[in-house]
């Protein structure tokens, strides 16, 4: 098999926003880690095996090569396996020196999900070219195909990666893992203490119970579970977070590094450094980077009528299909005390919402104070995200600066917001039409 493995972005990111704004699709987190991390320990890259490197948005580049420390869009005329970014991979597919070139497809799907590039077709393999469909499509269509279905599932809207969030994380589980290496007080109790895994340096508090009866509880290093906290496997907790006293943390959930958390959070995926601290009800959701929900927020993840719920990405409603889906909030929102997000909504990339009942779509950039819908100046937003994350000891390098900016004109030219009328007003904010 070759030993260089490029992973790439395609067209089905435009589908993964906000959450990628400022992010590579193989970036989100399902499972144990995020899918980048899982191709990398499939590859063996790790320790020393094949090199994994990365084809982006070009406008990313820098902040991912940042984030990642990997190659970001070289081209080189040499063998290449390709895999797509946002796929949940388990496997990697079959590969052979004199196979030739080959394209990888899922349950007869139009997407491309790997492709066994051959010199020549590696080295006109651009960035460009696999992120635009169509000409992807035209470029590959001489080629081959091969059914991949055992070995991936393509993850095209944020609830997919909430849906397949537990069922990854237990398949994920080896049990070799199971340790205590930090401190569980007395009066605290691990139910299934075998499937448990407790990093260094973590601590667990009296008065709370780990159930992992029904799915393994991996928690990192250096975590605080304060007293009375209840953790429902399957569950991953990362490094360096904090769970306020009497939190609940149910089943298929995951808590990146360093969120504090709070209240009861069931089936979600909290990308990582967000505030959800105080009481209220978190369901089927995925939440971004540097969010902070207020004290007796709530979403609701189910209609009355038990029907599937549509969602509104980039302002324009899709049929999830499925029958729970909790809201999408993008990197550096902000919601206020007691604010209620509808079943399935949309909080776009530094945004606030203040009023008591959010609107099912809230545009990037956008300040949502009673019945005034406003945009909010991504120049200050920027400056109150340097004040957030400096909270962290994380600074705004120039790559964050570059790609933060720069939301605004994809947020302008994807987001669909004839739904809600922007207004001039006060605080700071602008207009654009």
């Amino acid at each position: 098999m070759t030993t260089r493995i490029v992973v790439f972005e395609d067209a089905g990111w435009i589908r993964l926003l906000p959450l990628v704004y400022m992010r590579g699709v193989f970036e989100l987190r399902c499972g144990r880690s995020d899918l980048l991390s899982r191709i990398v320990g499939l590859t063996g890259a790790s320790e020393g095996g094949a090199t994994v490197e990365i084809l982006c948005r070009p406008q990313l580049a820098d902040l991912i090569h940042e984030t990642t420390g990997r190659a970001v869009n070289t081209s080189h005329p040499e063998p290449a396996l390709l895999l797509n970014g946002r796929g949940l991979w388990t496997k990697l597919p079959e590969t052979a020196s004199d196979a030739g070139s080959w394209v990888g497809t899922v349950d007869g799907s139009d997407d491309v999900a790997c492709i066994a590039a051959d010199a020549e077709l590696a080295g006109s393999l651009t960035p460009e070219t696999v992120i635009d469909q169509a000409r992807l499509r035209t470029l590959l269509a001489p080629l081959p195909r091969r059914d991949i279905s055992d070995c991936v599932q393509l993850l095209d809207w944020p609830w997919n990666f909430v849906h397949a969030n537990g069922p990854a994380m237990e398949s994920d589980w080896d049990p070799a893992s199971a340790a205590i290496a930090g401190q569980v007080d007395e009066g605290s109790y691990l139910l299934a203490p075998e499937h448990v895994h407790i990093g260094a340096g973590s601590r667990v508090k009296p008065c709370t119970v780990i159930d992992a009866e029904s799915g393994p509880v991996w928690i990192g290093e250096n975590v605080t579970v304060n007293p009375h906290c209840y953790i429902e496997g399957p569950v991953v907790i990362e490094s360096g977070t904090i769970l306020q006293p009497g939190a609940k943390i149910r089943e298929g959930t995951t808590l990146g590094p360093r969120c504090k958390v709070g209240g009861e959070i069931e089936a979600s995926i909290v990308q990582g450094f967000s505030n959800k601290q105080h009481d209220g009800f978190l369901g089927h959701s995925y939440v971004g980077e540097w969010v902070n929900i207020a004290a007796d927020c709530i979403n609701s993840d189910l209609k009355n009528t038990y029907g599937m719920i549509r969602v509104p990405i980039n302002g324009r409603e899709v049929n999830s299909g499925e029958m729970f889906v909790g809201m999408v909030m993008g990197d550096y929102s902000k919601a206020g005390i007691n604010v209620s997000f509808p079943t399935g909504a949309v909080v776009g990339f530094s945004s606030s919402v203040i009023r008591p009942l959010s609107p099912k779509f809230v545009p990037s950039f956008a300040w949502i104070d009673g019945d005034d819908v406003q945009r909010f100046d991504v120049v200050r937003g920027l400056a109150v995200a340097r004040k957030v994350m400096a909270r962290r000891q994380r600074e705004v390098t120039p790559a964050v600066e570059h790609a933060f900016l720069q939301v605004r004109e994809w947020a302008l030219a994807l987001e669909h917001e004839q739904q809600i009328p922007l207004e001039t007003g006060q605080h700071g904010l602008d207009t654009i039409g």
